[in-house]
């Protein structure tokens, strides 16, 4: 059983007052990348430590087109520079009054979902929270989940989505990347391990 020692602490009705304040560290930093002027279409982070037990990616985006499709959508993720029809991936979402649910097989890339698309310049960024389970062990296939959305003033979508890579190998490669689009400037990035 656990000691925990409470001496030379402060008695309140909260649990920070005059002690000092708690900071998890079970996620750790790994890489981080802003997207400047101009834009690009895509972000790898490589040579990913394989010393964790998942990974979780953190982003904010909004995604350049020519023509203004009035909504928003996915972005790709790809594994160790994987392009074949490796991946499934299933969605459910909301947006205005309607609700969408898909699945799909044998595509050549997962998702990270909800992200606003736009020809036009404005400043509403989707953001998203997608976790990479077990992405080291080498005797099961890669699953990943995922949580995002945007609003703009009482328009916007909420999207939950799963995918699966089908390959054993360890996780040491993620591309982030919208194809011939483009991740419009200050969008951005992160990469954190999770310890087991």
């Amino acid at each position: 059983m656990a000691v925990i020692s409470i001496k030379n602490k402060t008695k309140s009705g909260s649990l920070l007052v005059g002690n000092e304040a708690f900071i998890p560290n079970d996620y750790e930093s790994i890489a981080s990348v802003t997207v400047g002027s101009g834009g690009q279409s895509s972000i790898t982070f490589s040579s990913i430590p394989s010393t964790y037990q998942h990974l979780q990616i953190r982003g904010i985006a909004q995604v350049s087109l020519g023509s203004d499709p009035g909504g928003g959508g996915g972005i790709g993720l790809r594994f160790n520079s994987d392009s074949g029809t490796n991946y499934t991936r299933h969605l459910i979402g909301a947006y205005s009054s309607s609700i969408e649910a898909y699945g799909e097989a044998n595509t050549n890339t997962a998702l990270i979902e909800r992200f606003l698309y736009r020809s036009t310049n404005n400043n509403v960024y989707g953001a998203a929270v997608c976790d990479i389970l077990d992405y080291s062990n080498t005797n099961k296939f890669k699953t990943i989940r995922n949580l995002g959305g945007w609003d703009a003033n009482g328009t916007g979508e909420m999207y939950f989505n799963s995918s699966v890579w089908r390959s054993t190998s360890a996780i040491n490669e993620i591309t982030i990347s919208v194809g011939s689009n483009l991740l419009k400037e200050y969008s951005s990035f992160a990469l954190y391990g999770i310890k087991g």
